[in-house]
């Protein structure tokens, strides 16, 4: 006899551990299945670390959402025990007049975030590690850092489990079809069935959703550590993360804990692949085209590697997420799209997809992340 829950939810990932957690605590019947561990290496979600900031150069309708994901990554710290923020600030660097950095003053005055705009000289007096052409500024926000996110994805599922979810691990997801009331999902092993459906799938969303023919491409990402010549500099005590557009491209940074290094990468650019086909190896080319940024912007950081994971952004075409209803199933609710920005969001889009499941709709400020403006 197949079991029967009020949801159902596909990937326990950023978003799928935040859904489970507020479709719980709410008191909804939860089945969370994931086809690997909890924090395991193979999707988006993994890395040690992940950028946090409220000056959003993508979009300022954003930074409502970060408000409210901020109070709730408090409220699951104070839950929980755990500390999974870490606010050392964000530094946004690049040339004045670039699309990014001109994005981000427009969010920081639109919402009155607190910022310092700096020249190139002031932001390498204050934090030497940097070399940058005089034509460069910096925005740096206090209230920006780090997530730590293998932590709080575990933190996530063990609240959900707390408060009645079952998480089942090990459990590929093979199809979903809708029934008379609800839908049915089977696993390799197992079918159960649902009153409704929450797909957090990350970079097998394309295949779990294939009906939708949904214009995402998978993208493979690296992410490097490496050892500086000097750790102090390096410290979450005396460094932000960052984020340096350089001409088309972009490039990141996230301080060192301990002996793991400092954390550099560039953000996009990587080949089309999928969950399946990728290189899951770190080759030479991906660290000579990271030590070429640090060679000239961050010397002091371009020491022995460390550590390297490949990791995967699943995007949309305009980099903005998706958050909606299939649009021929109204019990099955899809987030994904999340275009390598999407982490620091997890705990609203978790409360979200919780309101949509629920009450059948949300107060939160998602229009602009409907999965119809791709059906134009």
């Amino acid at each position: 006899m197949s079991e029967t829950y009020d949801v159902i939810v596909i990937g326990c990932g950023a978003m799928g551990s935040a859904s489970a957690f507020h479709l719980a605590r709410r008191g909804a019947k939860t089945l969370v299945l994931e086809q690997y561990d909890i924090g395991h290496e193979f999707g988006s979600s993994h890395g040690r670390s992940r950028v946090i900031r409220k000056a959003y150069f993508e979009d300022p309708r954003y930074v409502p959402l970060l408000h409210r994901s901020y109070e709730l990554w408090r409220a699951l710290e104070r839950k929980s025990g755990e500390t999974l923020l870490h606010l050392v600030g964000c530094l946004n660097i690049g040339p004045r007049g670039h699309v990014a950095i001109e994005g981000v003053l427009e969010s920081v005055r639109m919402h009155g975030l607190p910022h310092e705009l700096l020249t190139a000289e002031e932001l390498q007096r204050r934090w030497a590690v940097f070399s940058l052409p005089e034509s460069d500024v910096g925005i740096f926000e206090p209230e920006g850092g780090f997530v730590s996110p293998e932590r709080c994805i575990r933190t996530h599922a063990e609240q959900a489990r707390r408060h009645g979810a079952v998480v089942r691990t090990g459990e590929r997801v093979v199809g979903w079809s809708p029934r008379k009331h609800g839908l049915s999902v089977r696993t390799e092993s197992s079918e159960f069935h649902a009153g409704s459906l929450v797909i957090t799938a990350g970079p097998w969303l394309p295949k779990l959703a294939a009906e939708l023919n949904l214009p995402l491409r998978v993208e493979r990402q690296v992410q490097l550590w490496f050892l500086p010549d000097e750790a102090a500099p390096f410290t979450a005590a005396r460094m932000p993360s960052f984020i340096h557009f350089v001409g088309t491209s972009a490039y990141y940074g996230i301080p060192m804990r301990e002996r793991e290094g400092v954390k550099v990468a560039r953000h996009h650019a990587g080949e089309t692949t999928s969950p399946d086909a990728v290189n899951r190896l770190v080759t030479q080319a991906d660290v000579a085209d990271v030590r070429s940024y640090s060679s000239r912007y961050l010397p002091a950081a371009n020491g022995p590697l460390v550590d390297g994971k490949v990791c995967l952004y699943t995007n949309t075409p305009d980099d903005h997420f998706i958050i909606d209803r299939h649009p021929r199933h109204e019990q099955v609710l899809i987030a994904g799209g999340f275009s390598g920005h999407g982490f620091k969001f997890a705990p609203i889009v978790g409360s979200a997809l919780a309101d949509m499941a629920i009450n059948g709709g949300t107060n939160e400020p998602i229009d602009f992340l409907s999965i119809r403006r791709f059906s134009a």
